[in-house]
């Protein structure tokens, strides 16, 4: 049996004269969140409707649960909680009452409404109307709906939109909790990495509608190298060693920058000294994700 809740094959969406996805093959392992990461536009909202089976794809494969979205998709759809855009609700009804209505729709009892408002934090405030709520506390009512039916995969599409810092913190730690209390896998996709790099155990980065990477934090850190700082006594001399050894050297601020190579760095720097370099400094800088991320969406190749 296949570790993947989600899988999707060769995933293409069209519009005309544009492709929104493009060849998409996303994998997502049960109980675990699956940071799903691109610039705005790049696809992920159209790939997260083709998942919730609100739009459908112009060829590929989606499954889920192990079952194929087009041949099983109320079955799927039955095992899981989502927010698209923002959540809804009615404002002058109080948290219990919106979660109320909620159950009701979708015939599930009313002893739920409880466990969900606690999940959330919300049991406090349960009775309070919810359009004297802050962006943040309607969020995790939104989530509280889509946690109501007890799903077992909870799909949320930039979930953080619009709060404020002290918002941000309250929905990425209720996020992060999620599997352990609720067995739940939770795809959540957003163009903050910061964020992402918070919460998510794997990650997949997509652009113009190409999956640049997928995999796990320390994949996507171990597959970008960073750079190399060197400061040399003889700068000039320096910099025309390692031409001559093949790297391109960036002088900034009086040190040099050179990307790594084949070859490992201490070697390099064993060969530099046995050259007649003066180096006094000799540092490998490892690129922050933000740099990571940055670099696969402005080059659009996979890593």
């Amino acid at each position: 049996m296949s570790q993947f809740i989600i899988e999707t094959k060769n995933l293409n969406k069209n519009f005309e004269g544009f492709k929104a996805v493009n060849e998409l093959n996303l994998q997502v392992k049960k109980g675990r969140i699956y940071g799903f990461l691109g610039p705005n536009g790049a696809g992920k909202s159209t790939t997260i409707r083709m998942l919730l089976g609100l739009m459908k794809p112009t060829s590929g494969e989606i499954k889920i649960f192990q079952k194929n979205l087009s041949e099983n998709k109320m079955e799927i759809l039955r095992k899981i909680g989502s927010i698209v855009e923002a959540p809804s609700y009615y404002g002058n009804l109080t948290a219990y009452e919106n979660l109320q209505v909620t159950a009701k729709l979708l015939d599930i009892n009313y002893k739920t409404i409880d466990e969900v408002l606690e999940i959330v934090r919300l049991t406090e405030w349960k009775n309070k109307q919810v359009k004297k709520f802050s962006l943040g506390m309607k969020q995790r009512l939104g989530i509280a709906q889509a946690l109501i039916s007890k799903p077992e995969l909870l799909i949320l599409d930039e979930p953080t939109n619009g709060l404020d810092p002290a918002g941000i913190h309250e929905i990425r730690e209720l996020i992060k909790s999620l599997p352990a209390i609720s067995n739940i896998t939770v795809i959540i996709s957003s163009h903050i990495l910061s964020e992402i790099e918070l919460m998510a155990d794997d990650i997949g980065i997509i652009n113009k509608g190409k999956l640049l990477f997928q995999g796990t934090l320390e994949e996507l850190h171990s597959r970008s190298k960073g750079e190399i700082c060197i400061a040399s006594r003889n700068l000039d001399e320096t910099v025309r060693t390692l031409n001559d050894y093949g790297y391109r050297a960036i002088v900034k601020n009086n040190s040099i920058f050179i990307k790594p190579k084949e070859i490992s760095a201490d070697e390099l720097l064993k060969q530099l000294i046995l050259k007649g370099n003066k180096i006094f400094k000799f540092v490998e800088v490892e690129k922050s994700l933000e740099q990571i991320f940055m670099d696969v969406t402005e080059g659009g190749k996979a890593i």
